[in-house]
């Protein structure tokens, strides 16, 4: 096996151990990975060396400290480009629309505004960046969490399901599906309820949800008329970041 190959492996073990949430035995991870439990041990020795992957218990691998040290620098990298690439197409669409733009991403069950260009009318959207709102009310977080994996879904939906009725938690549901299926969220007065939201997903290279980009402003300025023609603006400049990134 030459270095190639085995970067590949042990990087392929690195995925296994991510993709299961949880921990495994070396042979359960040889097995996923399809190698010898002899060859996966002596990788998984090596990875345990350098940090990347601990024992967590008897016969039980996890991820280490150091894998999640390199996630948090990659996610601020990704960060960083995202505002750099977002910031001129937030400011066109504000421009375009006359509405405060906004641009959140997930954090656990909450989505957090990381950039917003606010409009330049007298009565408008304010927002602050930092600002944290539900992931399950409103256009901005109803978009970032129709567009996630099965996964990180099932787990905030069973989440939420403690603090709502099973009718409200099937309605949920039913709107994400939706989302998913336009590629848009569109709510009227949901987080305040003076003002109307769209939003439509940003993905990164891997087509994961990345964050979203949102069009906000005055429920009483929002003409019926004007909807289909705002929506496609919101979705196409969503999906030029998403471009601009890889995605």
């Amino acid at each position: 096996m030459n270095g190639t190959q085995t970067l590949g492996r042990a990087i392929d073990i690195l995925f296994v151990l991510a993709e299961s949430g949880s921990t495994l035995t070396v042979s359960e991870i040889a097995e996923k990975v399809g190698i010898p439990d002899s060859t996966a041990y002596r990788f998984i020795q090596t990875l345990i060396k350098n940090g990347f992957v601990e024992r967590k218990g008897r016969g039980q691998i996890g991820l280490g400290l150091r894998i999640f040290d390199l996630a948090r620098s990659l996610s601020q990298q990704i960060e960083r480009d995202l505002l750099t690439v977002a910031r001129p197409i937030m400011e066109a669409l504000s421009d375009d629309t006359g509405e405060t733009t906004v641009l959140f991403i997930r954090s656990g069950s909450k989505a957090i505004c990381i950039e917003h260009v606010t409009s330049k009318r007298l009565i408008r959207f304010s927002i602050e960046s930092g600002r944290v709102l539900p992931l399950a009310s409103g256009a901005s977080g109803k978009s970032l969490l129709a567009f996630e994996s099965e996964r990180v879904l099932k787990e905030m939906l069973k989440l939420f399901g403690e603090k709502q009725s099973e009718e409200t938690r099937l309605q949920l549901v039913k709107e994400l599906e939706a989302i998913r299926e336009q590629g848009y969220s569109l709510t009227l007065g949901e987080v305040d309820s003076d003002v109307f939201a769209i939003a439509a997903p940003i993905f990164d290279p891997q087509q994961n949800i990345m964050a979203s980009l949102s069009v906000a402003g005055p429920v009483h300025r929002l003409n019926e008329d004007d909807i289909p023609a705002l929506i496609d603006q919101v979705k196409n400049a969503a999906s030029r970041i998403s471009v601009k990134l890889g995605g």
